[in-house]
Protein backbone atom coordinates (compact mmCIF):
# COMPACT_ATOMS: atom_id res chain seq x y z
CA UNK A 1 0.00 0.00 0.00
CA UNK A 2 1.50 3.38 -0.92
CA UNK A 3 1.28 6.15 1.76
CA UNK A 4 2.66 10.05 1.28
CA UNK A 5 1.88 13.46 3.02
CA UNK A 6 0.51 16.19 1.28
CA UNK A 7 0.67 20.11 2.80
CA UNK A 8 -2.76 21.90 1.50
CA UNK A 9 -2.06 25.70 1.54
CA UNK A 10 -5.17 26.76 3.53
CA UNK A 11 -5.79 30.51 3.09
CA UNK A 12 -8.86 31.12 4.66
CA UNK A 13 -7.32 29.80 8.10
CA UNK A 14 -3.85 31.43 6.83
CA UNK A 15 -1.72 28.15 6.67
CA UNK A 16 -1.05 24.82 5.42
CA UNK A 17 -3.27 21.84 6.37
CA UNK A 18 -1.57 18.27 6.03
CA UNK A 19 -3.52 15.50 4.01
CA UNK A 20 -2.24 11.64 4.38
CA UNK A 21 -2.92 9.83 1.35
CA UNK A 22 -3.38 6.09 1.10
CA UNK A 23 -3.85 3.88 -1.86
CA UNK A 24 -2.85 4.31 -5.22
CA UNK A 25 -5.78 3.94 -7.19
CA UNK A 26 -9.57 3.57 -6.49
CA UNK A 27 -12.75 5.91 -5.47
CA UNK A 28 -11.54 8.55 -3.31
CA UNK A 29 -12.32 8.26 0.11
CA UNK A 30 -12.46 11.66 2.42
CA UNK A 31 -11.65 11.09 6.11
CA UNK A 32 -12.42 13.46 9.07
CA UNK A 33 -10.76 12.66 12.21
CA UNK A 34 -12.57 12.35 15.82
CA UNK A 35 -12.74 15.39 17.70
CA UNK A 36 -9.97 17.56 17.58
CA UNK A 37 -7.82 14.66 16.12
CA UNK A 38 -4.92 14.89 13.36
CA UNK A 39 -4.09 12.87 10.66
CA UNK A 40 -2.41 10.40 11.59
CA UNK A 41 -5.23 9.30 13.81
CA UNK A 42 -7.25 7.37 11.46
CA UNK A 43 -3.87 5.06 10.54
CA UNK A 44 -3.13 5.24 14.78
CA UNK A 45 -6.24 3.64 15.34
CA UNK A 46 -6.17 1.09 12.71
CA UNK A 47 -8.57 2.31 10.37
CA UNK A 48 -6.36 2.17 7.18
CA UNK A 49 -5.24 -1.92 7.98
CA UNK A 50 -9.05 -2.61 8.40
CA UNK A 51 -9.71 -1.99 4.78
CA UNK A 52 -5.93 -2.49 3.80
CA UNK A 53 -7.49 -5.49 1.40
CA UNK A 54 -9.65 -2.57 -0.44
CA UNK A 55 -6.42 -0.30 -0.85
CA UNK A 56 -4.10 -2.71 -2.05
CA UNK A 57 -6.59 -3.99 -4.72
CA UNK A 58 -6.87 -0.39 -6.44
CA UNK A 59 -10.72 -0.23 -5.24
CA UNK A 60 -10.62 3.12 -2.74
CA UNK A 61 -7.65 5.95 -2.48
CA UNK A 62 -8.16 6.92 1.20
CA UNK A 63 -7.42 11.20 2.01
CA UNK A 64 -7.15 11.47 5.85
CA UNK A 65 -7.27 15.26 6.86
CA UNK A 66 -6.25 17.96 9.56
CA UNK A 67 -9.55 18.83 11.68
CA UNK A 68 -9.91 22.12 12.55
CA UNK A 69 -12.16 21.50 15.66
CA UNK A 70 -9.95 23.42 17.96
CA UNK A 71 -10.47 27.08 16.53
CA UNK A 72 -13.41 26.58 15.79
CA UNK A 73 -16.73 23.88 17.40
CA UNK A 74 -14.51 22.99 20.40
CA UNK A 75 -12.81 26.14 21.46
CA UNK A 76 -13.87 26.82 24.86
CA UNK A 77 -13.75 30.68 24.84
CA UNK A 78 -15.99 31.52 21.66
CA UNK A 79 -19.51 31.35 22.04
CA UNK A 80 -21.39 29.00 19.53
CA UNK A 81 -22.04 31.25 17.14
CA UNK A 82 -18.43 32.50 16.60
CA UNK A 83 -17.31 28.68 17.00
CA UNK A 84 -19.54 27.99 13.80
CA UNK A 85 -18.08 30.98 11.51
CA UNK A 86 -14.69 29.47 12.62
CA UNK A 87 -15.76 26.20 11.05
CA UNK A 88 -16.93 28.36 7.64
CA UNK A 89 -12.74 28.75 7.12
CA UNK A 90 -12.35 24.94 7.28
CA UNK A 91 -15.52 24.19 4.97
CA UNK A 92 -13.70 26.82 2.73
CA UNK A 93 -10.43 24.77 2.56
CA UNK A 94 -12.03 21.91 2.15
CA UNK A 95 -14.30 22.65 -0.84
CA UNK A 96 -11.80 25.12 -2.16
CA UNK A 97 -8.41 23.70 -1.91
CA UNK A 98 -9.13 19.97 -0.98
CA UNK A 99 -11.48 18.65 -3.31
CA UNK A 100 -9.99 20.00 -6.56
CA UNK A 101 -6.08 18.89 -4.97
CA UNK A 102 -8.41 15.52 -4.63
CA UNK A 103 -9.13 15.69 -8.43
CA UNK A 104 -6.03 16.30 -9.80
CA UNK A 105 -4.65 13.56 -7.40
CA UNK A 106 -6.99 11.30 -8.75
CA UNK A 107 -6.99 12.44 -12.77
CA UNK A 108 -10.43 13.74 -13.15
CA UNK A 109 -13.25 14.41 -10.50
CA UNK A 110 -14.57 11.50 -9.40
CA UNK A 111 -17.54 11.79 -6.63
CA UNK A 112 -15.64 11.46 -3.10
CA UNK A 113 -17.33 9.75 -0.32
CA UNK A 114 -16.92 11.05 2.68
CA UNK A 115 -16.62 9.48 6.25
CA UNK A 116 -15.68 9.93 10.01
CA UNK A 117 -16.48 8.64 13.53
CA UNK A 118 -17.52 10.46 16.61
CA UNK A 119 -17.41 14.17 16.05
CA UNK A 120 -15.83 13.26 12.69
CA UNK A 121 -19.37 11.51 11.33
CA UNK A 122 -20.83 14.70 12.51
CA UNK A 123 -18.57 16.36 9.61
CA UNK A 124 -19.65 13.66 7.09
CA UNK A 125 -22.96 14.45 7.42
CA UNK A 126 -22.85 18.17 7.31
CA UNK A 127 -20.56 18.02 4.26
CA UNK A 128 -22.92 15.31 2.24
CA UNK A 129 -25.95 17.56 2.99
CA UNK A 130 -24.29 20.96 2.68
CA UNK A 131 -22.22 20.10 -0.88
CA UNK A 132 -23.95 16.84 -2.02
CA UNK A 133 -23.00 18.04 -5.89
CA UNK A 134 -19.46 17.10 -4.10
CA UNK A 135 -19.95 14.73 -1.62
CA UNK A 136 -22.84 12.84 -2.53
CA UNK A 137 -22.22 9.49 0.05
CA UNK A 138 -21.49 9.87 4.17
CA UNK A 139 -20.74 6.83 5.87
CA UNK A 140 -20.98 8.11 9.56
CA UNK A 141 -20.38 6.46 12.45
CA UNK A 142 -21.37 6.82 16.38
CA UNK A 143 -22.07 10.36 15.47
CA UNK A 144 -23.84 13.10 17.26
CA UNK A 145 -25.74 15.45 14.30
CA UNK A 146 -27.11 17.94 16.80
CA UNK A 147 -24.06 20.27 16.87
CA UNK A 148 -25.46 22.85 19.56
CA UNK A 149 -24.70 20.46 22.31
CA UNK A 150 -20.75 21.38 21.74
CA UNK A 151 -21.36 24.87 23.28
CA UNK A 152 -23.32 27.78 24.88
CA UNK A 153 -24.56 31.09 23.63
CA UNK A 154 -26.27 33.26 21.05
CA UNK A 155 -27.33 30.55 17.34
CA UNK A 156 -27.48 32.84 14.71
CA UNK A 157 -27.28 31.74 10.78
CA UNK A 158 -23.86 29.74 10.76
CA UNK A 159 -24.84 27.49 13.79
CA UNK A 160 -28.26 26.96 12.04
CA UNK A 161 -26.73 26.25 8.61
CA UNK A 162 -24.34 23.80 9.83
CA UNK A 163 -26.41 22.14 12.15
CA UNK A 164 -28.16 19.03 10.29
CA UNK A 165 -30.58 18.60 12.74
CA UNK A 166 -31.66 22.35 12.21
CA UNK A 167 -31.58 22.45 8.61
CA UNK A 168 -32.91 19.05 7.50
CA UNK A 169 -35.85 19.54 9.10
CA UNK A 170 -37.27 22.50 6.98
CA UNK A 171 -35.27 21.51 3.73
CA UNK A 172 -38.67 21.92 1.01
CA UNK A 173 -38.96 22.45 -2.80
CA UNK A 174 -36.71 21.94 -5.39
CA UNK A 175 -33.66 21.70 -3.26
CA UNK A 176 -35.08 18.72 -1.29
CA UNK A 177 -36.17 16.98 -4.57
CA UNK A 178 -32.67 17.81 -5.48
CA UNK A 179 -30.80 16.21 -2.56
CA UNK A 180 -33.35 13.21 -3.01
CA UNK A 181 -31.71 11.92 -5.91
CA UNK A 182 -28.59 12.82 -5.09
CA UNK A 183 -27.15 12.18 -1.49
CA UNK A 184 -27.22 8.62 0.47
CA UNK A 185 -26.12 8.48 4.39
CA UNK A 186 -25.01 5.41 5.77
CA UNK A 187 -26.06 6.15 9.68
CA UNK A 188 -23.80 3.37 11.65
CA UNK A 189 -24.08 3.58 15.47
CA UNK A 190 -23.21 0.93 18.54
CA UNK A 191 -25.71 0.13 21.46
CA UNK A 192 -22.85 -0.36 23.90
CA UNK A 193 -21.19 1.37 26.10
CA UNK A 194 -20.57 5.28 26.05
CA UNK A 195 -22.62 5.41 22.69
CA UNK A 196 -25.36 6.43 25.30
CA UNK A 197 -23.27 8.59 27.42
CA UNK A 198 -22.05 10.78 24.53
CA UNK A 199 -25.08 11.01 22.84
CA UNK A 200 -24.27 9.36 19.58
CA UNK A 201 -27.10 6.55 19.97
CA UNK A 202 -30.45 8.65 20.31
CA UNK A 203 -28.81 11.44 18.18
CA UNK A 204 -28.14 8.62 15.61
CA UNK A 205 -32.19 7.64 15.90
CA UNK A 206 -33.37 10.76 15.79
CA UNK A 207 -31.42 12.33 12.89
CA UNK A 208 -32.54 9.00 10.44
CA UNK A 209 -36.14 9.64 11.87
CA UNK A 210 -35.76 13.47 10.34
CA UNK A 211 -34.27 12.46 7.12
CA UNK A 212 -36.90 9.76 6.64
CA UNK A 213 -38.96 12.41 7.09
CA UNK A 214 -37.53 14.33 4.09
CA UNK A 215 -37.59 11.47 2.13
CA UNK A 216 -33.82 11.61 2.01
CA UNK A 217 -31.91 8.34 1.04
CA UNK A 218 -30.25 7.07 4.17
CA UNK A 219 -29.66 3.64 6.17
CA UNK A 220 -29.78 3.74 10.02
CA UNK A 221 -27.20 0.57 11.24
CA UNK A 222 -27.23 -0.03 15.13
CA UNK A 223 -25.29 -3.05 15.34
CA UNK A 224 -25.71 -4.61 19.33
CA UNK A 225 -24.94 -3.65 22.79
CA UNK A 226 -21.82 -5.27 22.40
CA UNK A 227 -20.70 -2.77 20.59
CA UNK A 228 -18.96 0.47 22.04
CA UNK A 229 -18.33 3.89 21.30
CA UNK A 230 -14.97 2.76 19.72
CA UNK A 231 -12.22 2.19 17.50
CA UNK A 232 -12.36 -1.79 17.79
CA UNK A 233 -15.87 -0.76 16.33
CA UNK A 234 -15.45 1.72 13.89
CA UNK A 235 -13.08 -0.64 12.59
CA UNK A 236 -14.92 -3.41 11.92
CA UNK A 237 -18.38 -1.32 10.85
CA UNK A 238 -16.19 0.11 8.03
CA UNK A 239 -14.46 -3.20 6.76
CA UNK A 240 -18.22 -4.47 6.45
CA UNK A 241 -19.36 -1.44 4.54
CA UNK A 242 -17.23 0.30 2.57
CA UNK A 243 -16.69 -2.90 0.10
CA UNK A 244 -20.56 -1.68 -0.80
CA UNK A 245 -19.44 1.78 -2.24
CA UNK A 246 -16.21 1.08 -4.21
Amino acid sequence: MTRREASIHAPAIGGHGRVLVYGHWGRPVLAFPSQQGRPHDYEDRGMIAAIAGLLDAGRVKVYAVESFDSSSWHHGELELEERAQRHGLYEDWIVHQVVPWIHQDCGGAPEILVTGCSFGAYHAANFALRRADLFPLAICQSGVYDVAVVGRGARGDAVYFNNPMDYVSHLHGDHLDWLRGRVSLLIVCGQGQWEDTTGALESSRRFAGVLAGKGIPHELDLWGQDVPHDWPSWRAQLAHHLPRFC
